[in-house]
């Protein structure tokens, strides 16, 4: 009998040390106060819109086939259809109590670059936020006083729709130990080309290409040692493009027909943009032809692989 009550009374000493681990491990880490002050000043509007557009918010956050200003306007309701449940974009307009409107700079860089939402909550990471953690910080300052500028919008998106375990937030803390990350996936010289540095910040933070081209774990981790090689689509059962020069991929492409495709949609062989793509391809054309050329170097630099798929 008092063997049997040592051992229960250890089974539950030792669940509470694991408790406890869990919850010191798995706690939201917000930025370090130094991060955030470096930004500075109050950021540019002007300069944030460009940002906008390399971030692609309006792809998630405005209303399906927005045109015009409507693009500029962030309700929400965008819902991801993937093997963890459905995850459903949120208002990220100026509206005070269903958007962001209340949010201040500090509540604003750490969800884009910790996935930290102002209630100290984790963040689903169908928000790219694995890849803005790439960001400057002066870049999320530009972006936050443009977002300032836009439209109000009444609404609350729906919730998302999760099963356990999918659905215990702070379980995320364990995910983010192994795939948050402020370093750059492709490790470059420091005397490499200023051109493919500018792209790979482009294309690994706030383009967060790899979100969508490079394959997954079973976990929902990206697999960066075949970055950019192609991965099935979040949604169903299509296939995401290969981007590296290796086999299925765009060797044939050169910098100047990657470029072309970004601002005008159209491919080498004069096929048109479709699918997913054509909203992406819509925020890379109002991009400064600079970004889009460095982004097309940065593609032709990276190493090749085949198809991820």
């Amino acid at each position: 009998m008092k063997l049997l009550k040592a051992l229960g009374l250890g089974a539950v000493v030792v669940g509470a040390v694991g408790l406890a681990g869990f919850w010191f491990l798995t706690e939201p880490k917000r930025l370090d106060a130094a991060v955030l002050a470096s930004a500075g000043a109050a950021g540019d509007a002007s300069r944030g819109e460009r940002i906008f557009w390399a971030g692609g918010c309006a792809s998630c956050h405005a209303k399906p086939d927005a045109e015009g200003d409507a693009r500029l306007e962030l309700p929400g309701g965008v819902a991801l259809k993937t093997a963890f449940g459905t995850f459903v974009a949120p208002n990220i307009s100026q509206d005070a109590v269903d958007g962001i409107g209340k949010w201040s700079f500090d509540d604003f860089a750490n969800a884009m670059m910790a996935g930290v939402a102002p209630d100290g909550s984790h963040l689903y990471p169908a928000f790219p936020y694995t890849s803005y953690a790439r960001m400057k910080v002066e870049d999320v300052a530009d972006l936050y006083a443009f977002m300032k500028t836009l439209p109000a919008v009444a609404g609350r998106a729906p919730g998302h729709e999760l099963g356990f375990p999918f659905n215990i937030r702070r379980g995320l803390g364990l995910w983010k130990l192994l795939y948050l990350s402020s370093d750059p996936v492709i490790a470059l010289p420091a005397d490499a080309d200023p051109k493919v540095l500018a792209g790979r910040y482009l294309v690994e933070g706030p383009g967060h290409c790899g979100e969508c081209h490079t394959p997954r774990d079973l976990t929902g981790g990206s697999r960066k040692g075949l970055w950019l090689s192609g991965a099935v689509a979040a949604e169903g059962d299509g296939k995401v493009p290969n981007l590296t020069g290796g086999e299925g991929g765009l060797g044939g492409w050169s910098a100047g027909d990657i470029a072309y495709y970004l601002e005008s949609g159209f491919t080498p062989d004069y096929d048109s943009v479709g699918g997913a793509m054509a909203d992406v391809q819509r925020n890379m054309a109002r991009l400064p032809a600079a970004d889009r050329e460095a982004i097309a170097a940065y593609v032709k630099a990276i190493p090749p692989h085949p198809n991820g798929y």
